[in-house]
């Protein structure tokens, strides 16, 4: 919670000094004219493809965690760094913790984040677990409106908004989800949504190659 406190306030602060270095290149340049700055309408709508995103990450990590065998769970690639447990888990607080930045929104009773990283190793637990967490997140993103990504947060910063939350949601996930994929292949299991493609791609290969007599 407080790495992802962090990171959000980080954010916050680079996007709140980029803005005003901007307003003093503005002022520094005679002649500018307001009229003349881009209007052009956003083409990101952060509400779709926020959720996209999510939903992706959410069937690879899934998929990944189901791929591991049991016994690979305690594994760490060096003291003092989480586990494959650990990790998947940490996963799973966020999923929970950084929608519930978001003013208003219910925290889920049940979830403690105190000691939740440690908290078993248990296999099918942690992939129930880590799963019910992004359908969590995804409900948050679905449950708001385009207005609400500009609804300010200041507790979280003087220009922060809960679209700053949900951009964190995600990214914390991309961070973790390239982590995972590390894991994996150092313990010499290959995501499956790769071994799928590269079955589709021999299959092909195999369907254009000349008949044999």
């Amino acid at each position: 919670m407080k790495k992802s406190f962090l990171l959000l306030s980080a954010l916050v602060l680079l996007l709140a000094s980029e803005g005003d270095a901007n307003s003093r290149n503005r002022v520094r340049q005679p002649g500018a004219n307001p009229a003349a700055e881009d209007k052009t309408p956003p083409s990101y709508d952060m509400k779709p493809q926020a959720l996209q995103d999510l939903e992706d990450m959410h069937k690879k990590m899934v998929s990944l965690a189901t791929a591991i065998p049991a016994e690979k769970y305690t594994w760490r690639p060096e003291a003092g760094v989480r586990s494959l447990s650990e990790l998947f888990l940490h996963v799973t607080a966020a999923n929970y913790n950084i929608p519930a930045l978001i003013s208003g929104s219910p925290q889920v009773p049940a979830f403690k984040a105190d000691g939740f990283e440690t908290s078993t190793t248990d296999k099918a637990k942690i992939i129930e677990q880590l799963d019910r967490s992004f359908a969590n997140a995804e409900a948050a993103v679905k449950s708001m409106s385009n207005a609400d990504f500009a609804k300010p947060e200041k507790k979280l910063g003087p220009d922060a908004n809960d679209g700053d939350v949900i951009y964190l949601v995600v990214v914390h996930n991309h961070e973790h989800l390239g982590q995972t994929i590390a894991y994996a292949r150092l313990n010499g299991i290959t995501p499956p949504w790769t071994e799928e493609a590269q079955r589709k791609a021999r299959a092909a290969k195999d369907a254009a190659a000349p008949k044999k007599d």
